[in-house]
């Protein structure tokens, strides 16, 4: 049986990454002034709290979070955790789609 060690993570981040032409690029269904959050989606084998961390202090990091990560959300994730590698990598793709269609921002790669 695989290990169940993966998961997903979701983390607000500050309003100023809209003014990122790449990631308003990533998003074009995204409308201002409509009121939902940027947010970044990504999956891991870590706890997504040390992630987040590891995100913020440089290491494997993606820029956006770096410069604009707020914090995690965990109502938008733990429901789904734990599970496989294969099923992490489904799900990011799977959540980012459905947060998307929710009208939010967001980095997801």
């Amino acid at each position: 049986m695989k290990k169940l060690h993966h998961s997903v993570y979701v983390i607000e981040l500050n309003e100023k990454v809209l003014k990122d032409k790449k990631f308003l690029a990533a998003n074009p269904q995204y409308q201002e002034g409509a009121g939902a959050i940027p947010l970044y989606v990504g999956m891991t084998g870590l706890a997504p709290e040390q992630r987040f961390e590891n995100h913020r202090n440089g290491y494997k990091s993606c820029r956006f979070v770096k410069k604009f990560g707020l914090h995690l959300l965990p109502e938008m994730y733990e429901r789904y955790n734990p599970m496989t590698y294969e099923q992490a990598a489904r799900m990011e793709k799977r959540l980012a789609e459905k947060l998307r269609s929710e009208g939010y921002a967001v980095w997801q790669n």
